[in-house]
């Protein structure tokens, strides 16, 4: 295996078990607990790029469904029938989505968008996994509108701020890894 592909596979790894500390990390915010999940995974697909960040949070869902204790609540196979497995689905959609947008647009404002777009895909699949999943499963009748005002309003300052985070870390940090990269291709052709 190339000095290359090790370097990626341990990057990936890194951002596993960073998602599954992130989950356990409780900040008291106002109305619900913040985690670092979010930052992680958005950090995931900026830092790693598009493929290897969303194979990095397909890892930490595997994990999870297999019952290691990775995720904020429980863990198991169970997770598939909980209200909030929309969101842990959507980790691999965003950390997709913020390493494909971030790889055209390097600036902090292009990072930021990234990070947005990251979030919007976190929302959306986990906002329809909790409109199917409370009206399908628990049997209660909601609204699409009403699955966002309980599984996105909540949550929008607190992931407003993660972002902000992930884009100023991305900001420092990827620049360096594109010359790390860089550096690591140009030996690998020596």
């Amino acid at each position: 295996m190339s000095d290359l592909k090790t370097r990626s596979l341990v990057s990936a790894a890194l951002f596993v078990c960073l998602t599954a500390i992130g989950a356990w990390i409780r900040i008291p915010f106002p109305l619900v607990p913040m985690t670092l999940q979010v930052l992680f995974v958005l950090l995931s697909g900026m830092c790693l790029g598009p493929k290897l960040g969303a194979m990095s949070q397909a890892a930490y869902l595997l994990m999870g469904l297999m019952g290691l204790p990775v995720f904020a609540g429980a863990s198991g196979p169970h997770i598939l029938f909980s209200p909030t497995f929309g969101y842990l689905a959507g980790f691999i959609l965003a950390s997709y989505a913020a390493g494909k947008v971030s790889k055209e647009r390097t600036s902090l404002l292009g990072l930021l968008g990234s990070s947005v777009v990251g979030l919007l895909a976190i929302y959306a699949c986990g906002t329809i996994g909790l409109f199917l999943n409370l009206n399908f499963i628990v049997g209660k009748d909601i609204s699409f509108i009403g699955a966002v005002k309980i599984g996105v309003l909540p949550f929008l300052l607190a992931d407003g701020l993660k972002a902000a985070a992930a884009t100023i870390v991305a900001y420092r940090v990827v620049p360096q890894l594109s010359r790390i990269k860089a550096g690591a291709e140009a030996k690998g052709k020596a």
